[in-house]
């Protein structure tokens, strides 16, 4: 039996509004949340043409094989950055006449691989085992509206297409979870004098791999007590857990250093969530914005080579009917319209310069270089002997507002948290 789709009405809505135009077809994204039981659909999103594409597109003998695969692609990473943490990219949907409709199952079946290849590459996290690592593929036809339903398993190369469901459900994401957190982040990341090959941006993403292993191991308290992963959220037993840190010297020849508070959110569905979706959800989050952000500090030193620069702030934006919030980043220079006709540009999306959340941060970071300098990871040789410590108090409720906070302290990095549902 295939996956079930549970999907939000507006996306339905927003599936039937978007015409042809004389075009071949209409691409795009569909957003959500994996489950164990089922997948949730919040959002789709066309991927905008390009200027010469959308012209080759309106020839009536263009066939979906011209499906431009990176570009695709690079719509999926770009989304993928603004998605907070527990959301992700699940797939992609087609809109085609109906004669086409058999065209499109080679370039689609290559292209939802090739984007999870590309996001994946990024992350400096590893999907697990035991989740679902099956993506849908929607088809749509411009005139009968009726829709097939298909999923490749893309930790398979042989997959093949499987059916599955699609229901659509209204409010689907109104009640959902909302996992907020700050983290104060001293990242010191030595640049390695063997192996002077390496770019900056790749030594810093090493040194920050090495950093998410600490965030992904610390330990987590609900309310005062460690529970158990695998109870539901609100519940638990009490469970015992210790982790030691480790110190290394290397010989470097310069630094990264990476200094403020950020702000992370998470959420996750009210159907029965467990501690480790809720804990895995805040962890991705923190890891992927602290390198997404480092991402975009180096797309932009490529312009502008400056030692010491801000790194970009946070900024939220409701989806409409829904308690969930997506995301993208600001450089102090800016303006709020830029941001808002960039998040128009990559969710197809009316959004409002009033309902833009710039969070509230300030961050920096520094590049010096030292010669044949040895830099120790962890300076305080009492810190080596104490086991890494996080604390968590926890209180949600659905629909009401409810504030909660827990810090950890991982190494240099002391995070504290608020938790609350919409």
């Amino acid at each position: 039996m295939g996956r079930t789709y549970i999907v939000e009405e507006s996306v339905g809505q927003y599936l039937s509004n978007i015409s042809l135009q004389g075009k071949a077809f209409v691409s795009g994204l569909l957003i959500g949340q994996c489950s164990s039981q089922k997948d949730y659909v919040i959002l789709a999103t066309r991927t905008p043409p390009k200027e010469k594409q959308n012209e080759n597109l309106k020839h009536p003998k263009a066939k979906l094989d011209n499906l431009d695969e990176e570009w695709a692609t690079e719509h999926a990473n770009q989304v993928s950055r603004m998605l907070p943490g527990g959301l992700l990219v699940l797939g992609v949907f087609i809109i085609t006449t109906l004669e086409l409709a058999n065209d499109f199952q080679n370039a689609l079946r290559r292209l939802i691989f090739a984007m999870e290849k590309s996001m994946n590459r990024k992350r400096l996290w590893n999907f697990t085992e035991e989740e679902i690592s099956e993506r849908v593929i929607l088809h749509v036809c411009s005139s009968t509206k009726k829709i097939s339903c298909r999923t490749y398993d893309v930790h398979d190369p042989k997959s093949s297409a499987r059916p599955a469901d699609w229901k659509y459900q209204s409010g689907l994401s109104t009640s959902w979870l909302s996992l907020d957190c700050t983290i104060h982040i001293d990242i010191h990341i030595p640049l390695s004098s063997t192996s002077v090959s390496y770019t900056l941006e790749k030594n810093t993403k090493n040194g920050l791999t090495r950093w998410a292993k600490q965030i992904e191991n610390g330990v987590y308290l609900i309310n005062g007590q460690v529970k158990d992963e695998d109870c539901d959220l609100l519940e638990g037993q009490l469970l015992n857990s210790d982790h030691r840190s480790t110190a290394t010297v290397q010989i470097c020849s310069g630094s990264v250093n990476l200094k403020g508070s950020v702000k992370c959110r998470a959420y996750i569905h009210s159907n029965k969530p467990k501690v480790k979706d809720a804990m895995q959800a805040v962890k991705r989050d923190i890891m992927n914005t602290v390198a997404d952000r480092c991402e975009i500090l180096f797309e932009d030193l490529l312009l502008n080579e400056i030692p010491e620069k801000k790194l970009p702030h946070r900024v939220f934006v409701p989806i409409p009917g829904s308690t969930v919030k997506l995301c993208d980043y600001k450089f102090g220079d800016e303006s709020a319209e830029e941001i808002r006709d960039h998040f128009i540009e990559m969710l197809d999306h009316v959004v409002q310069i009033e309902d833009l959340e710039i969070a509230e941060e300030v961050n920096t970071a520094c590049m010096s270089s030292m010669n044949n300098e040895a830099s120790l990871e962890h300076k305080d040789d009492k810190q080596l002997e104490q086991p890494i410590k996080t604390t968590v108090m926890l209180k949600i409720r659905q629909n009401i507002g409810v504030i909660a906070a827990f810090a950890v302290a991982v190494l240099a990095a002391g995070i504290s948290f608020h938790y609350f549902s919409d």
